[in-house]
């Protein structure tokens, strides 16, 4: 929905809106002929599904694999092509550092090299969070000509790496070849402005690679994303209400702060997560929650795993339901099917309950269900307009 039109038509209004994200909820039959979603426990997601409505959602264009940025910034209602937020200041934002206007952030992966230099491990096993903050704290003793460096870990094997300085540009390449059997690329300038930029990042990585080379885990890093700090809209504003996140991953917290929602302390499960929205159910209209267990088995390629964090999260869907929020909607913001092992194009199962929802036939929340459910397959830009107007926060338009 066009911004200049929901400002027009949103309305105040005492409902209470709940979006949980099941990243890369989407998955594909394996060789029994069934999803992720089809093998998992979900009692209460089924029972949703019978007294609600099912459709899909399209993250961007029509065969367009979207990364987690996108995903969600389509997710929140904005057009992801318009508003393009890169990785490293969502990350940055998720742990609270104030990117500034000299600011050029990176996410990074602690990786794994062999002998020769090629990647065996694009993640490092997921090495602990605390192993990656005594390499962060061990890489921000870099210097760079006329630039100071940040190195600040995130959890497990991310990190993030801010250079500032005069001068820096986003129009740089990025050193992850995204498959593993590569040695990490060199950086290149996308522009002539941003060589010095490029020749930074490579001394960077170069001075990286030699501290930390001798480990026989995390010998290694890659850098991507790279971005300085956006101006987004702001979802309280166009939408008229309060509004907060509560998440695990700092990421998403980054990207909730960054479009104007409140992050609350999500603790380090659904379980906490669910608790957080109990003590501040009073305080916002809407809440965004974020799991990601989903996700990650669906990277790993490790099918059984994503089945077991959907029945995880069907499992604590009563803490949710107990609320009784107005509306609930169900999604993701791509899909990951465990069978490719990748994010992936495929629309992304969606489920709406609560008020004013006209049902489908629908008995389940499978794909299959979802392909035939009652809301089609809409953008995912529409999301949110059709959750308030169930809400009751959307105006007529029009006489």
């Amino acid at each position: 929905m066009d911004l200049q039109l929901i400002r027009r038509l949103s309305i105040p209004a005492d409902s209470k809106v709940v979006l949980c994200v099941l990243d890369g909820l989407g998955g594909l039959a394996n060789y029994k002929g069934r999803t992720e979603l089809d093998e998992a426990s979900t009692r209460h997601l089924d029972r949703l599904a019978e007294n609600g409505a099912l459709g899909q959602t399209q993250p961007a264009g029509v065969g367009v694999t979207v990364g987690s940025g996108p995903g969600h910034t389509a997710l929140f209602g904005l057009d992801p092509f318009e508003f393009e937020i890169g990785r490293g200041a969502l990350e940055a934002t998720g742990i609270d550092f104030e990117l500034g206007p000299n600011d050029l952030a990176a996410r990074g992966n602690l990786c794994t090299v062999d002998g020769d230099g090629n990647i065996t491990d694009r993640r490092a096993g997921r090495v602990a969070t605390e192993i990656t903050e005594e390499i962060a704290t061990l890489l921000s003793s870099i210097e760079l000509p006329d630039a100071e460096v940040f190195v600040e870990a995130v959890r497990e094997h991310r990190f993030v790496l801010v250079i500032r300085g005069e001068g820096l540009s986003p129009e740089v390449s990025e050193t992850d070849p995204q498959e593993e059997g590569l040695p990490p690329l060199l950086v290149t300038a996308k522009e002539p402005a941003a060589d010095r930029t490029a020749d930074l990042v490579n001394s960077f990585v170069e001075q990286a690679r030699a501290l930390i080379a001798a480990r026989d885990q995390a010998n290694h890093l890659l850098l991507r994303g790279w971005s300085v700090r956006p101006s987004l809209p702001q979802l309280p504003e166009l939408w008229k209400l309060r509004a907060a996140a509560c998440t695990v991953y700092p990421m998403y917290r980054g990207l909730a702060q960054l479009v104007g929602m409140d992050a609350i302390d999500g603790g380090d499960s659904l379980e906490t997560q669910f608790d957080a929205l109990k003590r501040h159910w009073d305080d916002y209209d809407f809440f965004f929650v974020h799991f990601k267990a989903t996700d990650a088995a669906g990277e790993d390629g490790d099918f059984a795993r994503k089945v077991q964090a959907i029945s995880d999260f069907d499992r604590q869907l009563p803490q949710l339901m107990e609320l009784e929020p107005d509306v609930l909607v169900v999604t993701g913001d791509r899909s990951t099917p465990a069978m490719m092992a990748a994010h992936s194009w495929h629309p992304v199962p969606m489920l709406i309950s609560g008020t004013n929802v006209r049902t489908d036939s629908a008995r389940s929340f499978t794909e299959l269900e979802c392909v035939t459910g009652g809301l089609g397959t809409i953008p995912a830009t529409e999301l949110l307009p059709l959750a308030f107007a169930h809400a009751g926060r959307l105006a007529k338009y029009g006489a």
